[in-house]
């Protein structure tokens, strides 16, 4: 069974039983997600696969894409990222905030926090389109050199998620050294910060003394960045207290049977 997987069926979250979402509610807001946060799999308890147009909840399992808390088997439900399998994303990206900016350089790092995993995209929103993996009001980017993570330190494992999340664990810390930095610059102010693992710039007292925007409390660096540890109330996928409810298994998914639901922390 997936740990991060919750069967529809099951879902007796307070916030979402209130609402009295139908199964046709569910699969709507899975299917319609702009960052496409969540995914819907076959119950695999059942002893054949239940067809596609079920509208049956206990044929049915939810999990979050990417963004977990509890603990998963990341080779179960992700997809590795290898110089071998030609995959190694050309742009690598983490959005934070001025107001978070110096506490990562002063940990040395990008750093997972509450979650499994670092977070980042493979473009930003001005590329055009939804860009998952990263918020849409990040002030600060961060680029980072997978291909040299790989070739240099071959045990920081990165992954992709189903939604085209990029991943890792990090170190053996559970950091992106800042020494893979490719590059790092204001996304709209600021200029550019560090190239190539080396800082080249210091951010100017004024953007350094900015306060992060409502909600974004607590560090910015890892895998929350800047994602306030209480209810993130009227955030989309969160809901709730977020992280660790539920789900005891150990892969990432979360059985759905509309009964009860974990609130999942967004990206």
């Amino acid at each position: 069974m997936n740990p991060a997987a919750h069967q529809i069926s099951q879902m007796q979250w307070p916030r979402l039983k209130s609402l009295k979402p139908t199964f046709a509610d569910i699969r709507t807001a899975v299917t319609d997600n702009a960052k496409q946060r969540f995914s819907m799999k076959p119950n695999p308890s059942l002893p054949e696969p239940p067809s596609p147009s079920s509208e049956n909840p206990a044929d049915w399992m939810i999990r979050a894409n990417q963004g977990h808390s509890i603990a998963i088997d990341s080779a179960a439900l992700l997809i590795p990222i290898t110089l071998e399998a030609g995959n190694v994303p050309e742009t690598c990206v983490h959005g934070t905030y001025f107001a978070f900016y110096g506490e990562i350089l002063k940990s040395g790092g990008l750093k997972k926090m509450g979650r499994n995993h670092v977070h980042f995209g493979t473009g930003i929103p001005e590329d055009g389109g939804v860009v998952s993996g990263m918020r849409g009001d990040a002030e600060v980017l961060i680029f980072v050199d997978v291909k040299r993570c790989l070739e240099e330190e071959p045990e920081m494992k990165w992954w992709v998620s189903e939604n085209g999340v990029v991943l890792t664990e990090g170190d053996g810390e559970g950091v992106v050294g800042t020494r893979f930095w490719k590059r790092v610059e204001g996304r709209r102010e600021g200029g550019v910060l560090w190239k190539d693992g080396v800082k080249v710039a210091e951010l100017e007292e004024g953007l350094r003394n900015r306060k992060a925007p409502m909600g974004k409390g607590g560090r910015g660096g890892g895998g929350r960045g800047g994602r306030g540890g209480g209810r993130g109330r009227g955030r989309e996928g969160r809901g709730g207290r977020g992280g660790g409810r539920g789900g005891k298994n150990s892969d990432g998914n979360t059985e759905i049977t509309t009964e009860e639901t974990k609130p999942v922390e967004e990206t």
